[in-house]
């Protein structure tokens, strides 16, 4: 691929609508409808959590087929079975109303999604590679396509919920499906730009799992943590009566915070070779995340998002970028399969945990405390990861 042009960029733009799909529609808009949902359907916390476990479940084997199959197929194919699945899965969760086929629909969701994310993520960091700089810069791009799907889903739904009522959670997943397959032809195009493996590519390096075990196990609680505020963050608003505007402006400026975040970060993560993106970026997130539950004023709550946003997805960049760095090219795809196989394992432990801890509490501000305890934790360990021998 060209380093000269607007093309890579073009492609870049296609990429990173998958992840509007795959994170920013099919997993993170559930955050939105969760209340509507919990409302109409007499859900407890642990069976709205449930839900999203679900859809955690689904991605861990997604993850693992990807991991055994990205070696295999071009990452493009992957790519796009991945995104149309996907978005036909996101229209089903609004055809149906019981927690048994909500299962089915959030888990098949998560099984193509994982795919989008993972190859993707390798496509992305196949651009520039001569310019390191411009290499960081695209990876964390890919990943800010969620903050899209957010500003898209944070303008949309509280609004709609609002003006239709709770029993009006069915439409809201119609719409992200209709949008999402909407996207499918831009990101398929960009996909099979990029669809030709370099010579070699496709015979699998090995992976040196116990030099990596730090930036693994922080990854895996950032996972375990993360996902608790963008599950329960809409639900603990709604204790403290919160209005449509203020949700819709919350979740809106944490897309925008993800949007934004690759110029923030940018120079961290061309610089370092090491955990240091993953723990600075783990540390913020833990910080966003206590927040909510200290300040519950409209300005504590946008001060969390917009840290929030400018942090979360500077995760997923900071692991592909030690892959990119440490690693040779045909060895990115399955190190970044791993990650997000440790990272789905982590991620179905959250919302379950966290509705369990609302729900024997009565508040789920305890579960949102208990996430950022976790957080912290995570970026003390990927503090610990040094580069691999050997690397650039």
């Amino acid at each position: 691929m060209s380093d000269n042009g607007l093309r890579p960029w073009a492609i870049l733009l296609g990429l990173a609508l998958g992840v509007c799909v795959s994170n920013g529609f099919a997993r993170f808009a559930y955050g939105l409808i969760l209340p509507a949902m919990q409302a109409d359907l007499g859900w407890s916390y642990a069976e709205a959590g449930w839900i999203n476990t679900a859809n955690a479940l689904g991605y861990v084997l997604g993850a693992i087929a990807t991991l055994a199959l990205i070696a295999r197929m071009p990452p493009a194919r992957l790519f796009g079975l991945g995104m149309l699945g996907t978005a036909l899965f996101v229209l089903a969760s609004g055809l149906t109303a019981d927690v048994y086929s909500q299962t089915v629909w959030r888990v098949l969701a998560g099984l193509f999604g994982a795919p989008v994310f993972i190859a993707g993520g390798a496509l992305a960091a196949a651009l520039f590679p001569t310019d390191r700089k411009r290499n960081a810069l695209a990876i964390a791009l890919y990943f800010g396509g969620g903050g899209v799907g957010m500003i898209l889903s944070g303008g949309a739904l509280p609004s709609l919920l609002a003006s239709q009522g709770d029993a009006a959670w069915p439409w809201a997943w119609i719409l992200l499906g209709a949008a999402s397959l909407a996207i499918c032809p831009i990101s398929l195009w960009a996909a099979h730009r990029l669809g030709a493996p370099p010579k070699g590519a496709a015979v699998r390096a090995p992976l040196p799992v116990s030099r990596m075990g730090w930036l693994l196990a922080g990854y895996g609680l950032f996972a375990t943590g993360y996902i608790v505020y963008l599950t329960f963050l809409v639900a603990w608003m709604r204790t403290l009566e919160a209005g449509p505007g203020l949700t819709s402006a919350v979740w809106i400026v944490v897309g925008l915070g993800i949007v934004l975040s690759p110029f923030v970060w940018n120079a961290v993560l061309a610089r370092f070779a090491s955990g240091v993106p993953l723990a600075l970026a783990t540390g913020v997130t833990a910080a966003a995340t206590l927040l909510p539950v200290v300040a519950t004023d409209p300005a504590g709550l946008l001060a969390s998002a917009a840290i929030f946003g400018l942090a979360v997805f500077i995760a997923p960049s900071a692991v592909t970028s030690f892959s990119r760095k440490n690693l040779p090219q045909a060895a990115w795809g399955p190190a970044v399969s791993l990650f997000t196989l440790v990272f789905a394992v982590g991620q179905t432990l959250g919302p379950v945990a966290a509705g369990a801890i609302g729900d024997g509490t009565g508040s789920i501000g305890l579960a949102l405390l208990s996430a950022g305890a976790i957080l912290a934790l995570g970026a003390a360990l990927a503090a610990l990861q040094r580069p691999l021998p050997g690397a650039g």
